[in-house]
């Protein structure tokens, strides 16, 4: 990737801000775990590193170790069995071990990426990132979904100075990530709308070039649905670039808003109701795009139906949202909500701003029915029962979710209009 060429257009962007990112090399090509070692000395990595894998994603990278250790990289290892959550703990267990390593490589995606991304940010390390799968947006970002208390919530963390993404791994990676990948992807849609309902209504810095660098890749990745899961380099490698495309957005805007919205958060519900059971959640992408799927219809029979809305303050029962966390989430609920974010609307404007919301999800959505067509193409789960949640368990993330940040999306305007979400979800 041209990260140069990227940056050079951003300069003097008419949104009044100077955008920059940490990342200097994006490699994706066929063959470039022989390379590594060669392309990291290259960019004067430092030397002496931590490896950081799981065994699965170190099984998915043969001559790796090799490559490295032939470029004169002195290589410490830490091998988990299988990572599928991304704890403090773990980035603390990563922390303690960087004490004596310059340099730190994460060898996968997902959790690996989220511990080490917050570990190298935290010791002041570089860090570089070999990609085993193409299946969420995290790549190139400079935050981490971290669990700490059973509560998952975002944590400063390093852009990894280098990413490396070898397109015949890349391909040869399990159908459900690939698929998890895709549903990342589509997830940016609804970000995009949520990005602009708050820049309408409580004035949130936007930036309509950031906003385009993120729906060209989430279109591009969208017409690529029936060919998501062959195992085929071209697209392994078109897909792990956008989903890169949506990182650097993440960094040049200096939030997440580029690449998740409210369907994120629901994602992030039904996960912390999980772990604190010691039930594994899933794959992110797969419950991300299964929440699109839900979100988009909302967003849609919203537009739809109301031409015009009445809104007043925000009613919000908090002993009921209480009640449907459980009492684990709870200080960080009180935390996120006081003040709350409707706090800063005002009903007047929304009414007002209402035909422009809708000209929004018409500009910026898919049909209800194309989405699903790709979803279902792209072997993406569309229901919840796909992803082991329940209807009922469903229906209380897509009213509750929104609680959990402080954050403005469109669901967590619907109280102020007297809607129940799932009034509009058929």
């Amino acid at each position: 990737m041209d990260i140069a060429g990227l940056l050079t257009n951003f300069k003097d962007c008419p949104c009044g801000r100077e955008h920059t990112f940490d990342t200097e090399i994006v490699e994706i090509g066929s063959g470039l775990t022989a390379k590594t070692g060669g392309i990291l000395a290259g960019a004067g990595f430092p030397k002496k590193v931590l490896l950081v894998a799981d065994r699965n994603t170190l099984h998915a990278s043969p001559g790796l170790l090799e490559s490295l250790k032939d470029a004169g990289f002195d290589v410490k290892l830490l091998i988990y069995e299988d990572m599928i959550y991304a704890r403090v703990e773990q980035v603390r267990e990563v922390e303690a071990l960087l004490e004596d390593a310059d340099g730190l490589i994460s060898v996968g995606t997902g959790s690996l990426n989220d511990i080490c991304r917050v570990a190298a940010y935290e010791r002041k390390k570089d860090f570089c990132i070999f990609a085993t799968a193409p299946s969420m947006d995290g790549f190139a970002s400079d935050t981490a979904p971290i669990i700490q208390n059973n509560f998952k919530s975002s944590w400063q963390a390093a852009q990894p100075r280098i990413i490396i993404g070898d397109t015949a791994i890349l391909a040869r990676a399990p159908a459900i990530l690939k698929s998890s990948g895709f549903g990342d992807m589509v997830a940016k849609y609804i970000g995009l709308v949520d990005w602009h309902i708050a820049r309408m209504l409580i004035g949130e810095y936007y930036c309509p070039n950031i906003a385009a660098l993120t729906k060209t890749a989430t279109d591009r990745i969208f017409s690529m649905a029936d060919r998501i899961t062959e195992e085929n380099e071209e697209v392994a490698g078109a897909v792990m670039e956008a989903l890169v495309m949506t990182g650097l957005a993440m960094k040049l805007a200096g939030c997440s808003r580029p690449a998740s919205g409210t369907e994120h958060v629901i994602s992030h519900y039904l996960e912390c109701h999980k772990v604190i059971r010691g039930i594994w959640p899933d794959y992110h992408g797969r419950k991300v795009g299964m929440a699109t799927v839900y979100c988009n219809r909302l967003y849609r029979n919203l537009a739809d139906r109301l031409e015009t809305v009445h809104a007043g303050p925000d009613p919000t029962d908090w002993e009921d949202v209480y009640a449907h966390y459980d009492p684990k989430m709870l200080p960080d609920v009180k935390r996120l909500n006081n003040p709350t974010i409707t706090d800063q609307v005002d009903p007047r404007l929304l009414e007002e701003k209402w035909p422009e919301i809708r000209r929004c999800i018409y500009e910026l959505l898919p049909e209800n029915e194309a989405l699903l067509r790709a979803m279902k193409a792209a072997g993406a789960p569309t229901e919840p029962e796909e992803v082991g949640v329940s209807r009922e368990f469903m229906a209380d993330a897509i009213r509750y979710h929104n609680y959990m940040r402080h954050r403005l999306h469109l669901p967590r305007l619907l109280p102020m209009l007297g809607i129940d979400p799932m009034d509009y979800i058929d």
